[in-house]
């Protein structure tokens, strides 16, 4: 075969994928074949031996392709997705769990665009949110907040997990002043009422000249206007740092921040003002542009429903 590697990888790429597309709408015709036993008067035994002959299906994927027919009997967008090979079982696997009338609309959006690892990501915290409502701590389920991610996520009563302890010398100490008779809470408030005012104090003197000026910064010496910068100031992510420190700043998410995520469109902002940044993990980054259906045909161009 006189290819190069490269043209090889691309068929190769084109192929699979066009396998996997193909093999998604076989499984979405299979409730229909279980429902007529097309299958027997096609002399199979089963709609199992049916579906491994034919397309090389394990009885487990049939029998998930069955089981989400009937539990999206209710849920004509997402059965319909089904059935039509619009979406792989793997994916929509993910979120029967958390889906409803209500929000199948856009959860199928979301199944569009969100590789599986984000999908794993959002159901997770749409459990954790509705089990918070559930018991009363929370309300809001399914709300979107600037970062276009679930309003319960990001409040913050009711959230927090406390798996760190104090260092020895730190709580021997506060027993000491304990012991004196002064009230450590309040102490303990003032220090971070105090760190809360230092870094609000950081974000005013790094707020955009823009904002400042009260309009655009303007031209530059040569005449032409000032161009932004995708480029984050050290100065800003030290803010980000010490406000949210290394983790992903979604409080129910211990993952390692990855992406630093505008909360306002920097295409729009054309700043990097620290009250709209939020350092994200990259499933949640990819939750909150799920929203945003330029951005997703620009990114996830090449990211399909497939897989």
């Amino acid at each position: 075969m006189q290819i190069t590697d490269e043209k090889l990888y691309d068929l190769c790429k084109r192929y699979g994928f066009q396998t996997k597309l193909w093999r998604q709408k076989f499984i979405g015709l299979l409730p229909e074949v279980n429902r007529r036993c097309l299958y027997e008067k096609k002399g199979f035994f089963s709609v199992f031996e049916f579906a491994a002959k034919l397309c090389g299906l394990s009885r487990e994927q049939v029998c998930l392709a069955l089981n989400l027919e009937k539990r999206f009997e209710d849920k004509p967008t997402l059965k319909s997705m089904l059935e039509n090979g619009e979406a792989s079982i793997n994916k929509l696997a993910r979120v029967v769990s958390i889906a409803t009338p209500e929000n199948e609309e856009e959860l199928a959006a979301r199944i569009k665009v969100l590789p599986i690892a984000a999908l794993n990501t959002l159901v997770r915290d749409e459990k954790y949110a509705q089990n918070k409502n559930a018991s009363g701590q929370i309300s809001g389920v399914g709300l979107k907040d600037k970062n276009g991610l679930p309003k319960p996520l990001s409040v913050t009563e009711g959230l927090y997990v406390h798996d760190f302890e104090l260092a020895d010398d730190v709580t021997a100490e506060l027993g000491e002043l304990h012991s004196r008779g002064i009230d450590v809470n309040a102490l303990l408030r003032k220090m971070l009422r105090k760190r809360r005012e230092e870094i609000e104090e950081e974000v005013r003197k790094n707020e955009p000249a823009s904002k400042k000026t009260g309009g655009d910064i303007g031209p530059t010496r040569t005449g032409a206007k000032a161009i932004a910068s995708r480029y984050i100031p050290v100065a800003i992510k030290k803010i980000l740092h010490e406000e949210y420190g290394t983790k992903c700043s979604i409080q129910t998410c211990k993952k390692p921040a990855q992406i630093i995520h505008h909360t306002q469109r920097f295409g729009l902002s054309q700043n990097h003002d620290p009250r709209f940044l939020a350092p994200l993990c990259k499933e949640h980054h990819a939750i909150a542009h799920s929203i945003d259906l330029s951005y997703n045909a620009h990114a996830f161009g090449a990211v399909s429903s497939v897989g």
